[in-house]
């Protein structure tokens, strides 16, 4: 296998998703045995400042089309916020793996060294596209998906390593 930017993405971010939908199964299994409606669990956050479960999994899923579909040369979907169930955000997690899929991988590895400009709330970045994807995109999946996990942990599920490995 040869290694290309897009090999490397798609192979972490695969993982991501897979872990993803293996600790909101877990999540929703433990709700369901603890008689805890899902809502206590996609609400819960580690912090007052901090997001809510279920939007780390949004983000998660928003950073990953975002950015490989911006490095493709395409502008990005929008998926509305609006999930406060395990079976909703799964489908938004689905809906995200499939989207990437899709994403011309040719199109992510041209041109590694070009500059990229995205949009950041009220203000604009611009690096290069190798530094955006493995800087940026990729760091930002990780932490989401972990801010999941560790939210998720915190409430009482029992989750350990291996889930969050997806092996």
């Amino acid at each position: 296998m040869q290694f290309t930017p897009s090999s490397v993405a798609f192979a972490e971010v695969d993982q991501m998703f897979r872990a993803l939908n293996a600790i909101l199964d877990k999540a929703a299994a433990h709700a369901k045995s603890a008689n805890v409606d899902d809502a206590v669990y996609t609400g819960w956050r580690l912090a007052p400042d901090m997001f809510t479960m279920a939007r780390q999994v949004q983000i998660a899923c928003d950073i990953a089309v975002r950015g490989f579909t911006r490095l493709a040369g395409a502008e990005p979907p929008s998926f509305p916020d609006v999930e406060t169930t395990f079976a909703q955000l799964k489908e938004r997690v689905s809906k995200a793996h499939a989207h990437i899929k899709d994403v011309d991988r040719a199109k992510i590895d041209a041109n590694p060294d070009a500059d990229i400009t995205v949009p950041m709330r009220d203000q604009s970045l611009t690096m290069k596209r190798h530094q955006y994807l493995l800087n940026w995109v990729l760091p930002n999946v990780y932490f989401h998906v972990t801010a999941a996990y560790l939210n998720l942990r915190n409430a009482g599920v029992p989750l350990g390593k291996a889930d969050f490995l997806a092996r």
